[in-house]
């Protein structure tokens, strides 16, 4: 028994481990998406977090100063953000840094960190499933080898 509690607390620290390791290794390719953003629809970086920051109304990885470390803020030098960044209420948004009201307030990181939750949960409930059917399966073997209603009905070797 003490065994099994060792290998299980052993299993939890290397999932929580992947998850913190996963993380990482998001925001890692998240920051290198958005240094190569340059604005353009033609682009797949771009599009992409266009439609992310849209769809999550989010603005940068931790707020929207995030995009002031880009190579496309440095480069356009107009002091603002992607259009992805406005808020829809806001009808002459620009992006413009001077207006942050415009903007998203939501975080990126915190977002995905939710949306991550969602995912683990459903991957611990359905292993927690799949062990409840392995705990079936074994409940009903050890079962097979005492009740005699489990027992054979021909107990030659031939097979008819």
């Amino acid at each position: 028994m003490g065994q099994c509690g060792i290998t299980s607390s052993k299993t939890v620290l290397v999932f929580l481990n992947l998850i913190f390791w996963v993380e990482d290794e998001v925001n890692h390719s998240i920051q290198k998406v958005y240094n190569e953003y340059n604005g353009t629809n033609t682009d797949a970086p771009s599009r992409a977090i266009d439609y992310v920051q849209r769809q999550l109304h989010c603005c940068g990885i931790h707020n929207y100063s995030d995009w002031r470390n880009t190579r496309w803020f440095q480069e356009s030098k107009n002091n603002s953000v992607p259009v992805s960044c406005c808020q829809p209420s806001i009808s002459n948004c620009t992006g413009t840094l001077t207006r942050p009201a415009d903007l998203y307030q939501e975080v990126l990181q915190k977002r995905l960190k939710e949306i991550m939750m969602y995912v683990i949960w459903a991957a611990l409930t359905f292993a927690s499933i799949q062990m409840l059917g392995m705990l079936c399966a074994c409940v009903v073997l050890c079962r097979r080898s005492h009740d005699p209603a489990y027992e054979l009905l021909v107990t030659t070797n031939s097979y008819a």
